[in-house]
């Protein structure tokens, strides 16, 4: 076996393999078609889980529930007739839940986004006794993979005469 000659040096000997380039690196087809699949099933797992009106509408009602038993029933925002005529208020309201769910399907507007869903429901500032205005209610919600994010919340405290 021939030895390299003294003027050759160690690292010009060395295979060209393991001479890289930090500018022209590439990866390599496997890695790519990889990449590909992983964020193509990602966008699909997305677009699959995106969710519809009517689950937002679910979810809206549940919240609903909490913030109208919050409003009206913790904070005794109900003029004192009422709060003496409504023994349970808080089951009064939680019973109501599939048409506040209903109600926010009719107030809600959705830009679907293929993979998410931008859901803006705005409820309340309706008159519901003579001296009592229910509180508005704007909510921003982005639905992905299922889930609901609340983006933004806005209210008003209603008015009491």
């Amino acid at each position: 076996m021939a030895t390299p000659a003294a003027s050759v040096r160690i690292y010009q000997s060395a295979p060209q393999a393991l001479r890289t380039s930090s500018v022209h690196r590439r990866w390599s087809p496997a890695t790519a078609i990889a990449m590909a699949l992983l964020l193509g099933g990602s966008v699909t797992a997305l677009a699959v889980t995106n969710p519809t009106k009517e689950e937002y509408g679910a979810h809206a009602g549940t919240q609903l529930v909490g913030l109208a038993t919050d409003e009206l029933c913790s904070q005794r925002t109900l003029p004192l007739v009422l709060q003496l005529w409504i023994k349970d208020c808080p089951r009064l309201i939680a019973d109501q839940e599939a048409a506040l769910a209903s109600l926010a399907n009719q107030f809600t507007r959705r830009w679907n986004l293929g993979v998410a869903s931008v859901f803006v429901t705005t409820v309340g500032g309706q008159d519901l006794l003579p001296t009592l205005r229910l509180p508005r209610y704007s909510v921003t919600t982005l639905g992905v993979a299922g889930r609901f994010l609340v983006l933004q919340t806005q209210s008003d405290s209603g008015d009491l005469e």
